[in-house]
């Protein structure tokens, strides 16, 4: 039984909405992307890579898929772990409005529908780890089912006041297990996560 994992890249007033380029995202007028680059560093690197060489599978949102297509299949060099990975291994890309002929990077799959019970499927037949990475509001449908067993934070020392966000107004209230922290040169800190149950509640 695979473990799904999720991996996502988010300030710190939460907000996950386009951290690679001006152009990645810009819905709802957001115009601030590209807020992850100036953090960029060894550090940095080092730690995406270390995440990426375990993982058997890929589990991503239309969107999402779509910016890796472009760049990732086009990406040639054999030392590149998170090239290797992503167009080595099986990718599953939920989406309504993607055709399997449309998808054309290979070890594509696409799910359209029953998605909970397609995602709890593929937990149940893949050994390893699938890894989801951004897919915001295929996190959070996965979310409310419980489907996500570990969260991998990166969290950057910046703040941008609008935009996507990972934890909305919908977020089921839950606990979490802080697992490990890592620390970059540039303070990027990576925070692993694993739910703990339902939000608990007192009073003072």
């Amino acid at each position: 039984m695979a473990e799904l994992t999720l991996t996502t890249f988010v300030t710190l007033d939460g907000v996950m909405q386009a951290p690679g380029g001006p152009k990645e995202d810009t819905t709802g007028g957001f115009r601030h992307g590209g807020w992850t680059v100036p953090y960029w560093d060894a550090d940095f690197g080092r730690l995406v890579d270390e995440r990426f060489r375990p993982v058997t599978g890929f589990l991503l949102g239309r969107r999402t898929y779509e910016i890796f297509a472009g760049y990732w299949p086009h990406q040639k060099d054999p030392d590149n772990v998170v090239a290797a990975r992503l167009n080595g291994c099986p990718k599953w890309v939920v989406s309504t409005t993607l055709t399997p002929e449309r998808a054309g990077w290979p070890g594509t799959t696409v799910i359209s529908s029953d998605v909970p019970d397609a995602v709890a499927g593929l937990k149940a037949d893949v050994a390893g780890e699938i890894q989801i990475h951004g897919s915001g509001r295929l996190a959070q449908s996965l979310m409310a089912e419980g489907l996500i067993d570990e969260y991998r934070l990166y969290v950057f020392p910046v703040v941008l006041g609008d935009g996507r966000r990972l934890f909305g107004e919908e977020t089921v209230p839950t606990g979490f297990q802080l697992v490990g922290t890592e620390t970059t040169s540039k303070d990027v800190v990576l925070h692993t996560y694993r739910p703990a149950g339902p939000a608990a509640f007192g009073s003072y």
